[in-house]
């Protein structure tokens, strides 16, 4: 069972490539028939061994409930993977017939599919195609009866997405965070390891200061691939008014500027995206950290509030916003929606677990998006809460005292990702969305390993010496969140680790900073939070404790070679 809905239609867009040679597809002079079927090939890229081409096919003659095209190459090209299409191929012959969700073409209709081959030598055009056996692209024609060329025996096709977009994939390593781990003292060891692409401004598309954008990795995507599956994750951060409780990682469009989110952020992203040149990949996205749950937890009546967040609570752009991703993207059929669902120390709490679940699904059935646009939630972005405590748990006490009494817990009901994790899977499930709904938690920076990581209980002395001799999250307080001193990075990426999880991921690429610890200028539209400041003594929503932040940080997400340094050190489980 998919978790999304399918959104391929019959007639799709071909979208151009830059360069290549094409076939169009030719028109009838006066007074000749139309062609039955028309066809126009592109090869999209050519590097000299292989390229990768997309097609569309035109149907002129009779509906048909489902088609297959043939061509005949002249040279060596071999195929080696199709999107949109079952492409196969013997010896010079090549076979592309109709995925389950396209299947139908009517009259006038189109159907556009992608692949990618090798060769050497030439790499010519072929020179005649046939649908359901039908030349091609001749003057005059029209179809004989087309019949169905699938197999009745096949089995059937159950839809264009996966169950677990990660199970039975690679992931995507992001070459510049790769150079950059590479290059630092003992960073081999990890470098390999596949991290996010932050979209974090509208610039971040095409690529900024000459680094990649979205093309460039979607392409470098392909190259990693091969002949296997391959999941490459994408951050969605623009959103306006961004991190409305922050100021480290606001961002560059205003609190009204919606218009601007969606036409200029938004639509050029899933056009990208739905280019047919990608449909082998599994594009996960991780929509729009920390935003909606500042509408539940930092708006009027409550002791966080800010100015900001209730602005963005009364405009409902957050809202809108995350719709319209929703919707745009959950149209394209290999794009997998994760929605950022906070973290156990920000929502953990009875007046903002529920609450915060009900505001996802206002999100999801907005702007003409479905629950069916979502297929799962992603916590601890970018956060330090440990993945699991081993030493106390929800319901003990000591001495009669429950452990949601300690200062740590306070009153919270979780004391890890994954126990809430599960939960809030739990919760969203009971609310409407899909059974099948899938978890990410984000473990790139919540080891805590070290020589500080407890091997045991703490002391039964009070409820606060066991959960604080226990816990290996050694911060100072649930509620720091940048640049954390003595943070690890945490469990290595992973497919299907536990119960409604998809997947472990580090989405954070670790070494990126969370914040300046103190005023940088700058041009992404990013502040100075106290909370990056290794001397602020905290505020309500850390109840008023030392920040717990490393000094001399970088503006967010530049490179903090220092807090790298600190999470190969502190890794758990550690790095050999």
């Amino acid at each position: 069972m998919t978790r999304t809905r399918t959104a391929m239609l019959a007639a799709l867009t071909l979208v151009a490539g830059a360069s290549g040679t094409a076939l169009a597809a030719h028109s009838a002079s006066a007074g000749a028939a139309a062609p039955a079927c028309t066809v126009d090939y592109k090869v999209q890229n050519d590097w000299g061994s292989g390229f990768t081409a997309a097609v569309t096919v035109t149907n002129n003659g009779a509906a048909t409930s489902a088609w297959s095209l043939g061509w005949t190459y002249g040279g060596s090209q071999k195929v080696t993977n199709g999107w949109n299409a079952k492409v196969s191929q013997s010896g010079a012959a090549v076979t592309a017939a109709n995925e389950s969700y396209n299947g139908t073409l009517s009259t006038g209709g189109s159907a556009s599919f992608g692949f990618q081959a090798t060769y050497s030598g030439t790499n010519a055009v072929p020179a005649a195609f046939t649908l359901n056996g039908v030349t091609c692209n001749v003057d005059g024609g029209g179809p004989t009866d087309p019949t169905d060329p699938t197999d009745p025996t096949d089995p059937p096709e159950t839809g264009d997405r996966v169950d677990n977009p990660y199970e039975g994939a690679k992931v995507y390593v992001n070459p510049e965070w790769s150079a950059k781990a590479a290059a630092e003292p003992g960073g081999a060891r990890v470098a390999n390891q596949p991290t996010g692409v932050w979209l974090d401004r509208i610039a971040a598309i095409n690529g900024v200061n000459g680094g990649m954008g979205l093309r460039d990795h979607l392409d470098q995507a392909l190259a990693q691939k091969g002949s296997g599956e391959l999941a490459v994750q994408l951050v969605i951060y623009n959103l306006p008014g961004r991190d409305c409780a922050a100021l480290a990682s606001n961002g560059e469009l205003g609190p009204t500027e919606i218009d601007k989110y969606k036409t200029q952020y938004i639509d050029p992203i899933a056009a990208i995206l739905a280019d047919p040149k990608y449909a082998g990949l599994r594009i996960v996205t991780t929509v729009e950290i920390d935003s909606l749950p500042n509408l539940v937890t930092n708006v009027s009546g409550r002791p966080t509030a800010t100015p900001n967040c209730d602005v963005m609570k009364a405009n409902g752009n957050y809202q809108k916003g995350v719709g319209y991703a929703l919707n745009k993207l959950g149209d394209i059929g290999n794009v997998y929606n994760y929605v950022d669902a906070g973290h156990h120390g920000w929502l953990g709490w009875d007046d903002n677990f529920g609450a915060s679940a009900e505001m996802f699904k206002t999100a999801a059935t907005t702007e003409g998006a479905t629950v069916g646009d979502v297929h799962g939630f992603i916590v601890n972005t970018a956060n330090y809460s440990a993945l699991k405590e081993d030493h106390f748990k929800i319901t003990d006490s000591v001495n009669g005292t429950s452990v949601r009494q300690s200062k740590w817990v306070d009153w919270n009901r979780y004391t890890d990702e994954l126990s809430y994790a599960q939960a809030m899977r739990d919760k969203l499930v009971s609310i409407g969305f899909d059974q099948s709904l899938g978890m990410l938690i984000d473990t790139s920076r919540n080891g805590w390993g070290g020589t500080a990581r407890p091997t045991g209980p703490g002391a039964t002395t009070t409820v606060d010496t066991y959960v604080n001799g226990g816990r290996y999250d050694r911060r100072i307080h649930l509620g720091n969140w940048c640049n954390q001193s003595g943070a690890g990075l945490g469990e290595r990426p992973q497919a299907g680790p536990a119960a409604g999880i998809d997947a472990y991921v580090w989405m954070k690429p670790p070494g990126e900073s969370d914040g300046a610890s103190k005023e940088i200028e700058n041009d992404e539209g990013k502040g100075f939070d106290r909370m990056c400041d290794p001397t602020y003594q905290g505020n309500a929503r850390n109840g008023n404790s030392p920040s717990g932040a490393l000094p001399d940080a970088p503006v967010s997400g530049h490179w903090f070679s220092a807090q790298f340094q600190e999470l190969m050190k502190n890794a758990y489980p550690p790095l050999s």
